[in-house]
C-alpha cells in the first residue's frame, strides 16, 4: 500500500500563526488539511460500514460510489460539496454511531446519502437516492432543505433536466428558493476590491453541534438585517484590517443564528464543522466585525492543531480564564488565548481609526483584552502540559503581546480596564469558591 502523505506546517507560517496571523500560505495550508480530513472521514466511514455488514452496507457504498462518479464528472460541483463545513461533523456523527454496540448502518446511509445527492444536484449529475424524511423536511448539504416532501422517505433525482425531492420539484437553479424548497441564503458583500460571501445556514442539524441555536429561522426583515449589518461590517474590516478580512473570506464558509443570551451576545465555533461560524443577530457593524475577527482565530486554530497538537491530553485541570465565567480545560484557554489575541489586535487597530467616545472606548477595550491575554499566556507557560510546538506557539503568542504591552495608553482607559478585569475575577472566584481548579 501506498504511504499517504502527512499535512505539515511550515515553520514560517508556523511562526506567522503563533504571531497572531497566517496570512494566504497559512490559509492555503489549513485549507488543504480540512479538505483531506474530510475526504479521510468519508473514506473511513465507508470502510467501516462494509466491515461491519458489507450486504446491509450496501447504500452506502452506492452513495460513496456516486459521490466518486459527480466528483470526476464535475470536480467543481463536488467540491462545493465536499468543503462544506457540516460534512465533517455529519461524517464524526456517522462514524461514531457505527462504533457503539448497536452500530447504526441506516443512519450512514443516510447522512452520505444526502451528501451525495446534494453534489448530483449541483452537478445535474444522473442520479436517484432515498432519504429519510425528518419532521416534514430533507435537507440537502450546502443547498437547502425540502419540504412538503411527503412522509417516511423519499427519493431525490437529479440529471441534466433539473432535480426533484421526492414530489418537490427543485427550481432550474437550486440556489433559488421555490414551492417547497427554500434554499441556503447567501450573505454577501463587496469593498475596495474584496468579496466575502457566507452561507445562512439554519436547517443543517450537523451545522453547529452543541450550541444554541437559534429557535426559529429568521424573518425576511431579519435577514435584511443580517445583509445590511454585514455590508457594513466588511467595509469595515477591508478599510483597516485587511490582513483579517483576507482570513475572514478565506476561511469562514457559513453562518449559522444562535440565541442570544439574556445580556450581550453569542459566538462559537465547532472543532466538527470547521469553517462554519455561529452568531446571535448582529447589533451593529463594529460588533459583527470583531466577532468575525475573534472567530476566525478559532478556526485557524482550529485546523492548526489538526495538524500539530499544542496541548498534552486532557488531564482534568481547570483554569481561570479572563473571559469566561466557567474554568477551562488547557485546550479551551489555548483556543481563548488565541482568539483574544486577535480581538487586542482589532481594537489597537481601531484605536488610530477612530476620534471621540468611540477611541475612548477602543483604549479601553485594547488595554483590557491585551491584559487579559497576557495573564493567560502566562498560565498556559505555568502549566506543564503544553507539546513543544506548544511551547513555541505560546512563545511567539507571548513576543507579540509584550510589544502590544509596552504601547502607551491613557490613564483612564488603563483604570477602566483594570476595573473590569477585577470584577470579572472577583465573580469568578465566588462562582468557582470550592471547585477543584487551578486559583489565578
Amino acid at each position: 500500500m501506498r504511504d499517504l502523505a502527512r499535512h505539515t506546517v511550515p515553520d514560517e507560517v508556523f511562526r506567522e500563526m503563533a504571531a497572531g496571523g497566517g496570512g494566504a500560505e497559512a490559509v492555503a495550508v489549513l485549507q488543504a488539511a480540512q479538505q483531506s480530513k474530510r475526504l479521510l472521514l468519508l473514506r473511513g466511514v465507508r470502510d467501516l460500514a462494509m466491515r461491519i455488514d458489507p450486504d446491509t452496507a450496501r447504500p452506502v457504498r452506492e452513495s460513496y460510489d456516486l459521490l466518486a462518479s459527480v466528483q470526476r464528472a464535475d470536480p467543481a460541483a463536488a467540491r462545493a460539496v465536499l468543503g462544506y463545513p457540516t460534512i465533517a461533523s455529519s461524517m464524526l456523527r456517522a462514524g461514531m454511531n457505527l462504533s457503539g454496540e448497536s452500530p447504526d448502518l441506516d443512519d450512514c446511509a443516510d447522512r452520505l446519502g444526502a451528501i451525495a445527492a446534494a453534489a448530483a444536484v449541483r452537478a445535474g449529475f444522473p442520479a436517484s437516492v432515498e432519504l429519510p424524511v425528518n419532521e416534514g423536511r430533507i435537507v440537502l448539504p450546502s443547498l437547502g432543505v425540502a419540504t412538503g416532501a411527503g412522509s417516511g422517505r423519499a427519493v431525490v433525482r437529479s440529471g441534466p433536466a433539473g432535480a426533484s425531492v421526492g414530489t418537490v420539484r427543485l427550481p432550474a437553479t437550486p440556489y433559488q428558493d421555490g414551492p417547497g424548497w427554500t434554499a441556503l441564503p447567501c450573505l454577501a458583500a463587496e469593498h475596495g476590491g474584496a468579496r466575502v460571501a457566507f452561507t445562512l445556514d439554519e436547517w443543517d442539524p450537523d451545522r453547529m453541534p452543541g450550541a444554541n441555536l437559534a429557535h426559529r429561522p429568521l424573518t425576511k426583515q431579519e435577514l435584511a438585517h443580517w445583509r445590511a449589518t454585514l455590508v457594513s461590517a466588511w467595509k469595515l474590516l477591508v478599510d483597516r484590517h485587511r490582513a483579517v478580512a483576507d482570513e475572514v473570506r478565506s476561511l469562514i464558509t457559513a453562518l449559522t443564528p444562535l440565541t442570544a443570551p439574556v445580556a450581550g451576545d453569542a459566538s462559537a465555533t465547532s472543532k466538527e464543522a470547521v469553517g462554519n461560524v455561529g452568531l446571535s443577530t448582529p447589533r451593529d457593524a463594529s460588533g459583527l466585525a470583531v466577532t468575525l475577527a475573534h472567530e476566525v482565530q478559532h478556526v485557524k486554530l482550529t485546523a492548526l492543531i489538526d495538524i500539530v497538537p499544542l496541548t498534552l491530553p486532557d488531564d482534568g485541570r481547570r483554569y481561570y480564564a479572563p473571559w469566561r465565567e466557567d474554568p477551562r480545560p488547557l485546550a479551551g484557554l489555548m483556543q481563548g488565548v488565541y482568539a483574544h489575541l486577535g480581538i487586542a489586535g482589532f481594537w489597537r487597530r481601531e484605536r488610530s481609526a477612530q476620534d471621540g467616545d468611540a477611541a475612548g472606548r477602543a483604549q479601553v477595550e485594547f488595554a483590557r483584552w491585551r491584559a487579559a491575554t497576557a495573564r493567560a499566556i502566562t498560565t498556559l507557560r505555568e502549566s506543564g502540559r503544553l507539546t513543544e510546538a506548544g511551547e513555541t506557539f505560546v512563545a511567539g503568542m507571548n513576543r507579540t503581546l509584550q510589544e502590544w504591552c509596552a504601547e502607551p495608553i491613557p490613564a483612564e482607559a488603563e483604570a477602566k480596564a483594570a476595573v473590569a478585569a477585577d470584577r470579572h475575577l472577583a465573580r469568578w472566584r465566588e462562582r468557582t469558591r470550592g471547585e477543584a481548579v487551578a486559583a489565578p
